[in-house]
């Protein structure tokens, strides 16, 4: 379970968070809503420890066990998927999910097996030697949501992941985002503006809308 606890997150005088705890379970999505300003992806940035230095934060942030605010970023595990894809443009498809891999997938046909596994996984087998930029929306999302469970995170943060997808394919890769979380196990914690994105009988956390007499602790709906 990935937990937050007590944090108090500030920009100079101006209080996002005050004493905020939240827990995700494993396996499950919880989304944060709220209007512009509200600390949402902030919020993200201190998790995965690289909140810009206009900010202020306290608080613990604990995935299973382990306290993670106490280690680096690249020590954290948690994965990110934001809506605009992060594929590097100087490697072909699968050099990108050939990055991610963690060095215990060992020698060249392991890593090559993974990657051809975790392609074919989202309809994109065969794709290993194309240029990100010949590839729609669509297969630069899913390619980019492999590439971040490739590195086996423990965890996983969406940034508004699916924003800039038309409806049909947005219906689609969400579902395919969430059955992926179901399947590994993995909690997930999801930013977005549309309520259309909450899986079913997921819960919600609405923010406030960032002024100091609004940044009271969240209300979970069902």
């Amino acid at each position: 379970m990935l937990h937050i606890r007590h944090l108090s997150l500030h920009r100079g005088n101006r209080p996002l968070f005050s004493d905020w705890s939240l827990g995700v379970p494993a396996g499950q999505v919880v989304t944060l809503m709220g209007p512009s300003g509200s600390g949402k992806s902030t919020l993200l940035q201190w998790m995965v420890g690289a909140l810009e230095p206009a900010f202020a934060a306290r608080g613990e942030l604990w995935l299973g066990g382990r306290a993670l605010h106490t280690l680096p970023t690249e020590q954290r595990r948690l994965g990110l998927l934001f809506q605009d894809d992060v594929l590097f443009p100087h490697l072909s498809v699968g050099q990108n999910l050939a990055f991610a891999l963690p060095a215990s997938v060992r020698g060249a046909a392991a890593r090559r097996d993974a990657v051809a596994q975790a392609l074919a996984s989202v309809e994109l087998a065969g794709f290993e030697q194309r240029d990100p930029a010949t590839l729609s929306g669509g297969q630069r999302a899913r390619a980019s949501l492999m590439r971040t469970l490739l590195a086996q995170p423990q965890a996983l943060l969406l940034d508004e992941p699916f924003a800039k997808l038309d409806v049909a394919l947005r219906t689609r890769f969400r579902a395919l985002v969430f059955a992926h979380v179901a399947e590994r196990g993995i909690p997930t914690l999801l930013v977005t503006h549309d309520p259309a994105d909450v899986p079913p009988g997921g819960q919600v956390v609405t923010l406030g809308g960032g002024a100091e007499e609004d940044t009271t602790e969240p209300t979970p709906h069902a």
